[in-house]
């Protein structure tokens, strides 16, 4: 068999070569079913959009090889040490946080970073500490409410539970802040349905007696015993909505977090 013979249904394979040493690989391929010399990649990367406006679907950071590769390396890309530098180029594929191709390239000038500013946003999220509501609720859980007392839920205000979370995140000269708020809680109350309160709620205090919570509150129609250990289980979930700018650009992203708890309610008890 021909060293050059490949399956009869399928389209005749490409030609080129490759270039190697302990520094970089150069490949040269051409298309298969085309003609010419094939295509070139940018050794600089690319800092190109898809004309629609929309950021580079890579990001690219650089730093100065340390030691720089010795004279006649394809790292060189057939200059000579002292004529510009070698740097390290490690690129970020957009919505890829574990994916990433770092290679060496020729500059005659110090590279710039192509940064995404919407990659250096989703770094300051992680870098937040955004929670569940610390959940408020009358009845307290481990006490006993009952049916058609009104129930008043809200979550205790703090940077981690309701906002606002601030966090920054910088590479390549290029700085981003995120501001992380809680722009609504979805309240399921255990027996079917659902409330959305758009703030904090208001804590109960005694003095309130029997009025309705003004913001975020329920009343039971049947008793919590027809439920797993005779309990509600109230599970409150947060949607953080998270701006953020820099560079040039601003966008929003959007997390949720969520808590829960388990409630008693009674029945009233009528004496004869």
């Amino acid at each position: 068999m021909s060293g050059n013979a490949y399956a009869a249904n399928d389209p005749p394979p490409g030609t080129g070569s490759a270039d190697c040493t302990m520094f970089s690989c150069r490949v040269e391929a051409n298309e298969p079913g085309s003609s010419g010399g094939g295509q070139q990649t940018n050794a600089g990367g690319s800092n190109s959009n898809d004309g629609k406006g929309d950021p580079p679907p890579v990001t690219c950071t650089y730093k100065e090889a340390v030691p720089q590769p010795p004279a006649g390396s394809l790292d060189w890309d057939g200059h000579k040490p002292g004529d510009g530098a070698v740097y390290e180029q490690t690129c970020r594929y957009k919505n890829s946080d574990n994916f990433e191709i770092v290679r060496m390239v020729w500059s005659a000038d110090p590279p710039k970073a192509n940064i995404d500013p919407a990659v250096l946003a989703r770094r300051a999220v992680d870098d937040m500490v955004l929670r569940g509501p610390d959940i408020g609720i009358t009845p307290k859980p481990g006490g006993k409410g009952v049916v058609g007392m009104p129930v008043y839920m809200w979550t205790e205000k703090g940077p981690e539970t309701y906002g606002p979370n601030v966090a920054s995140a910088s590479t390549g000269g290029i700085t981003v802040t995120a501001t992380a708020k809680v722009s609504k809680i979805v309240w399921n109350m255990g027996d079917g349905n659902s409330i959305t309160c758009t703030t904090a709620g208001t804590p109960y205090r005694a003095e309130f007696g029997k009025n309705p919570s003004p913001d975020c509150g329920y009343r039971y129609t049947q008793p919590s015993t027809s439920k797993p250990h005779g309990k509600y289980h109230v599970t409150a979930t947060s949607t953080w909505t998270i701006d953020w700018t820099g560079g040039g650009q601003n966008g929003q992203l959007t997390e949720v977090r969520n808590s829960a708890v388990d409630i008693t309610v009674a029945e009233v008890q009528v004496l004869n």
